[in-house]
């Protein structure tokens, strides 16, 4: 395979740095010996309520600034429901102006009809009796009621651009009220971000108070053990010291050596102030059993010499079985190593080869500047 100098990534080794620098905190705050003989951290406590008071002081800086949201807030909301009250009275208002100027009755299409009815002037056409049969003065389509036609034509040019620059007006607000919709919508959605991440917050919090609240009760019930056992043991220290005031070792009482030598004729208890020293077949005994201890003590060290003389041996037999295992992977290394110096070579003049009997009789035809010129010629 190859071997590629890849870049090391630079989070990699942060994390690990990370990582060694708080498994070192974790070592010196576990084995020191301060902490562990004297008693309690000081200075991680204050650190501790020192972090707590700057929270507390930022929860309550966040609950004052959402206060101060909520306030802002309830006043755009009430603004923009005033404005949007102003303008819908304006569109009722432009409604009506635009229904009385652009859709009045006498503009519709049966206008002249209604209006005949209810005694409205209506157009002067000049009859042909009055014109007679040859003056050809007055055409089909052509200079009848000119003037009027020109004055309605500006008329409703009129009416129609005043259309649409209101329709243009209309539009321009509509957009502004889009906007303004979207930014209320945003905002509310800002506003309910803000009251999750206060959730959370409270939640992470109730869930720091609850595991102090356990570790305190573990430390508790660690406290109770531990003066419980301390209880216990001086109790025994105490049973102990009084057993040994009150026991015959320390009173050497004479009706408890009477006791002793009753139940026992070897190993009477001796009373100091009538001692006279030991019999001599107390001596041979204690000399009998040094002997023995001696000679127990001499098998004993000629037992563990064999040992040790045995396991060196082994050791011995075990290195030179490595040494040699060592010599025979080192040969079969270089005999495979061999081998794949040989078949890389048989390889190398394979494809030198192959690289020649293409160069010399399958690519002999070289393609010129002629042949690529053909190609791209149209836009097919």
């Amino acid at each position: 395979m190859f071997k590629l100098d890849m870049p090391v990534d630079s989070r990699v080794v942060q994390a690990v740095e990370r990582r060694r620098a708080a498994e070192a905190a974790r070592h010196e705050r576990i084995f020191s010996t301060r902490s562990r003989v004297i008693g309690v951290d000081t200075i991680v406590l204050e650190q501790q309520i020192a972090e707590r008071r700057n929270r507390e002081e930022v929860e309550k800086q966040q609950d004052l600034e959402l206060d101060t949201l909520r306030v802002s807030i309830d006043h755009m909301v009430l603004e923009q429901v005033k404005e949007e009250e102003q303008r819908r009275r304006e569109l009722a208002e432009e409604l009506q102006q635009y229904r009385a100027l652009c859709q009045r009755p006498e503009d519709s299409r049966d206008a002249d009809i209604n209006y005949k009815h209810q005694g409205a002037p209506s157009v002067y056409l000049p009859s042909e009796e009055s014109l007679g049969p040859a003056s050809m003065q007055v055409f089909q389509g052509e200079g009848i009621g000119e003037e009027e036609k020109k004055r309605f034509q500006m008329e409703l040019n009129e009416r129609t651009f005043r259309a649409q620059r209101e329709e243009r007006d209309r539009q321009e607000k509509e957009k502004k009220h889009k906007d303004m919709l979207r930014d209320m919508e945003l905002m509310q959605r800002n506003l309910i971000d803000v009251q999750l991440d206060a959730l959370e917050e409270e939640c992470k919090r109730a869930a720091r108070m609850a595991l102090k609240s356990y570790n305190q009760a573990q430390v508790d019930e660690r406290r109770e053990r531990e003066r419980q056992e301390k209880l216990r043991q001086e109790g025994e220290g105490m049973k102990e010291v009084w057993h040994m005031v009150t026991s015959d070792l320390l009173t050497e009482s004479p009706e408890a050596a009477a006791r002793e030598g009753e139940r026992s004729a070897e190993a009477p208890r001796v009373l100091p102030d009538r001692w006279k020293g030991m019999s001599p077949k107390q001596l041979s005994a204690i000399y009998r059993q040094r002997e023995e201890q001696r000679a127990e003590k001499e098998a004993q060290r000629q037992l563990e010499k064999q040992r040790e003389l045995a396991w060196g041996l082994q050791q011995l037999e075990e290195a030179r079985e490595q040494v040699e295992e060592e010599r025979r992977l080192r040969e079969m290394e270089r005999e495979r190593r061999l081998q794949l110096d040989k078949y890389n070579q048989q390889l190398a003049q394979e494809q030198q080869i192959h690289q020649q009997y293409l160069n010399k009789q399958i690519y002999t035809n070289r393609p010129t500047a002629r042949y690529f010129s053909q190609f791209n010629t149209s836009s097919r």
